[in-house]
């Protein structure tokens, strides 16, 4: 299997979600082994913020990356995107310190990036494997992965509102597939929107954006895309947090519960730790026989500690 990129540059404009402001966003073709890069124009110059697990710096309301000198906000949508369609090396810039929230999903971000067109480059496909079994937990949150030759996630949310209670998606995270969570949007309280705006924050969120509950039910018009759009966002989101690391994770993970911050702390144990619990490996071109999947976990399997990480 071969690297991919994409073929033109393409570039788009919308409102931020934290300062309301219009940002605009460029996507260009990168080299095989670049990665993905965000460049972030700033009075200073150019500065550039690589896929590190350490480089995220906030994870309130979005995911955050870069550093005192430069950051961009919100940026787990368009990763989530960009590793969903397999691509593996992408230059990223960004005028104004954050992505446009754009309808609150992915969806955009895959519209923009097939009208840019896939192009596979001259590299075989490398990634990094799960090749021991971790968990990590914080009270009620949890994250737990095994060896699998692929991207499976099984994730449940639990809240105390009657419109979402407890769901639960498990898939297999494909180009073919990703559709199915691509459309889902992110989702928040009307009271704490309310409670947001009073400090200044979130001031490009509107129900253009974003589903917004209050203690009844949806309160969008249009109501939901789905039943289950809330955990599919949750799932859109784990994807697209995964994708903080430089090579495409591989591995069957069961998550419950979890958010920006847990997610961000999961991938640091994993990349901290990368000789007990990550191998890099080279997918198989077409033709070549693949290797047998690993085991599924065990169903129901407890949660291990708060706040750290156990091998199995």
């Amino acid at each position: 299997m071969q690297q991919q990129t994409i073929r033109h540059p393409v570039q788009c404009s919308g409102v931020g979600l934290h300062s309301g402001k219009m940002v605009t966003l460029s996507l260009r073709p990168a080299e095989a082994d670049s990665g993905i890069n965000f460049y972030v124009f700033t009075p200073a110059g150019l500065q550039r913020i690589a896929m590190e697990p350490s480089r995220v710096i906030a994870t309130g309301l979005a995911t955050t990356i870069g550093s005192s000198q430069a950051s961009v906000s919100t940026v787990e949508h368009l990763l989530a995107a960009v590793r969903g369609l397999g691509i593996d090396n992408l230059r990223i810039d960004v005028h104004g310190g954050e992505l446009p929230i754009m309808d609150g999903s992915a969806a955009p971000f895959v519209m923009l990036l097939k009208s840019a067109g896939l192009r596979r480059l001259n590299a075989d496909r490398r990634v990094l494997r799960l090749k021991k079994a971790v968990s990590y937990g914080q009270g009620d949150k949890s994250i737990s992965a095994e060896p699998y030759n692929g991207f499976f996630v099984d994730y449940t949310i639990d809240f105390a509102h009657p419109l979402i209670g407890v769901q639960r998606l498990a898939m297999e995270v494909t180009p073919q597939a990703f559709s199915q969570i691509a459309k889902a949007r992110t989702f928040g309280f009307l009271h704490e929107v309310e409670a947001l705006y009073a400090r200044g924050l979130a001031l490009g969120g509107s129900l253009d954006n974003s589903v917004v509950l209050d203690e009844h039910g949806v309160v969008n018009e249009g109501g939901l895309r789905c039943p289950d759009e809330f955990v599919r966002h949750k799932l859109l989101d784990f994807v697209g947090d995964m994708a903080m690391i430089d090579l495409p994770l591989q591995g069957r993970f069961t998550v419950r519960c979890s958010g920006h911050a847990l997610n961000n702390q999961f991938l640091r144990v994993l990349n901290d730790n990368r000789d007990l619990y990550l191998e890099e490996a080279v997918l198989s071109r077409p033709g070549a026989k693949a290797p047998a999947a690993a085991q599924a976990p065990a169903a129901g399997a407890p949660g291990l500690g708060e706040g750290r990480a156990l091998a199995v």
